[in-house]
Order: C-alpha cells, then sequence, then structure tokens
C-alpha cells in the first residue's frame, strides 16, 4: 500500500490522534471511511457506465487492461512466446545450426 508499512502507519495514527485529538479522532475516521465508499462507488459506476456505452462486445472490460504500460507488456510477451516456439526445435541427425554471415 504505497510503500507504507504498519510502523509507518503507527506513527501516522500517533500523529494524527495527538494533532486532531481524541474526542474528534472517531468522526475524522468516519467520515474518511464514508469518503472511501463514495470513491469506490463512483469508481464501480463509471466502469459500469463505460461498459454500458461501449456495448455487449466489452462486457468484460477491465479498466487495467486499458493501462499502456500493460498493453505493450502483453503484447511483447506474446511476440516473444511465438518467437520461442518457432525457433526452438531440436536439430536433426548432422544438421548443422543455422549460421548469420551478416550477424558478425
Amino acid at each position: 500500500m504505497f510503500g507504507v508499512g504498519l510502523p509507518e502507519l503507527a506513527v501516522i495514527a500517533f500523529v494524527a490522534a495527538l494533532v486532531i485529538g481524541p474526542e474528534r479522532l472517531p468522526d475524522m475516521a468516519r467520515q474518511a471511511g464514508r469518503m472511501l465508499r463514495q470513491i469506490r462507488t463512483l469508481a464501480t459506476g463509471a466502469r459500469d457506465e463505460l461498459r454500458a456505452e461501449l456495448g455487449p462486445d466489452y462486457a468484460d472490460l477491465e479498466l487495467r487492461d486499458l493501462d499502456p504500460r500493460v498493453i505493450v507488456r502483453k503484447h511483447i510477451l506474446e511476440a516473444m512466446a511465438e518467437e520461442d516456439e518457432e525457433q526452438t526445435r531440436p536439430l536433426g541427425e548432422g544438421e548443422v545450426p543455422p549460421y548469420d554471415t551478416d550477424a558478425t
């Protein structure tokens, strides 16, 4: 979670208790929880609306699939897998491995 571990969260909670005060801390935690719930609801609604607008062809659409890094990684891995399948075959008896004179 953003590189924040349990010790850091404990320090943040302690500082928050000092700054906000122990009497207002439960109310602030409730407000933070409510805000996170609203954000999650908005994100889910946006995803569902996008799926509805795109139609049934994109019913299984995940927003992570639209990340350019994921798209590039997926296509590179597919190309590498295809290349490995094409190039890896055992040499026959007496067969000489291919040699590229332009590569040397």
